[in-house]
Formats: structure tokens, sequence, C-alpha cells
């Protein structure tokens, strides 16, 4: 997998949560928000994305686009507004659960086949595995944050499409590798 760079500037990333905080805020107020627009052509790219949110360190939503269907800041607010009130495993976001966001947003590269599973490092490399209508995901960083070996994020990633925990294994299970940038 080619290194993926994808250099954001300080000034980039607060203008994206910035946007992606307007999205939620704006939806919960219900009011129709003025958004602005991009400093930089960068953000007008075609990428993917994921916008976590969390309160008090724990998990309260996460939604992305593994593909790039439109410009980044286009898909920054719709998956702010997705995982604050369509995550199904959460209720919707409340006005006072607001006060308490965390946001964090995950830029990614294009997927690719993974040619040779020892090459994965957790951490580093976010995982896709599919098989017919089975499909999961998990960010880079969810590995880090639980410091997981390569076959526990390989077990955890299949586990997450609701696939037996060494699906990886088995003809016809496609896995893609991605990396992200991460703020």
């Amino acid at each position: 997998m080619s290194s993926f760079v994808l250099e954001i500037s300080a000034q980039e990333q607060d203008y994206l949560k910035n946007l992606a905080f307007l999205s939620i805020k704006s939806r919960i107020e219900g009011r129709e928000p003025d958004y602005p627009m991009p400093p930089s052509e960068k953000l007008k790219k075609k990428l993917g994305a994921f916008v976590t949110l969390k309160i008090k360190g724990r998990l309260r939503g996460c939604i992305g686009n593994i593909v790039g269907d439109g410009p980044l800041w286009k898909t920054i607010i719709r998956m702010a507004g997705e995982a604050a009130f369509n995550d199904p495993r959460f209720p919707e976001l409340t006005a006072q659960e607001l006060q308490l966001l965390e946001l964090e947003i995950s830029i990614l590269s294009p997927l690719e086949p993974v040619p040779d599973i020892a090459r994965i490092e957790p951490g580093r490399h976010g995982l896709v595995v599919r098989k017919g209508p089975y499909s999961g995901l998990l960010l880079p960083q969810v590995a880090r944050e639980w410091g997981w070996d390569r076959e526990t994020f390989l077990a955890q990633t299949c586990r997450k499409a609701g696939l037996p925990e060494d699906c990886h294994k088995d003809k016809g299970v496609q896995l893609f590798w991605f990396q992200a940038a991460v703020f």
C-alpha cells in the first residue's frame, strides 16, 4: 500500500470540526445552517470520511462513507448528522449531550485489496472485510485504542461483519485496507 499522506492543516481541521458541530447543533435547534465555504481546494476532493462522536471518552456514534462520493466538506456535514441521529446503536443525540460532545474525524485513503495479511499494521491500517451481503469496517485507531495485535484486529473486523472470527481465511472473502488522517 502506498503511504497515505494527506496533510490537513490546523485551519482545515478546525474548519471540518466546526462544520460537523454546526451540522449537529443546527439540527437539534431545528434550523437551516449557513455553512461557510472550505478554506482550501483540498477539502473539495472526493474522499471517504468518518465522523466519530464520543462523550466522556465513550463512543456515542460513528458513521462514514468508505468511498468519497462528493466533496469532503459536504461528506463531513452528512456524516456528522448521521452519526448523531442515525447510528442504529444509539438514540438520537440530545441538546444536553451536545455540550459534552467530542468529535473525531477520519479522512480515508482509497481502499486497496490486502496483498498479504502479514503486512497489516494495526494502528496504521484500517480494514474492510466482505463476504456476500456481509461487510465490516474498523478504522485504524480502533486497533490502537484497544491494543490489538494483527490477529485480534482481523478477528474483530470479521465479527463486525457478522462473520466467524477467522473468516479472513475463507475463500470468497474480500479483505481491503486503507489508511486515515485522524484528528
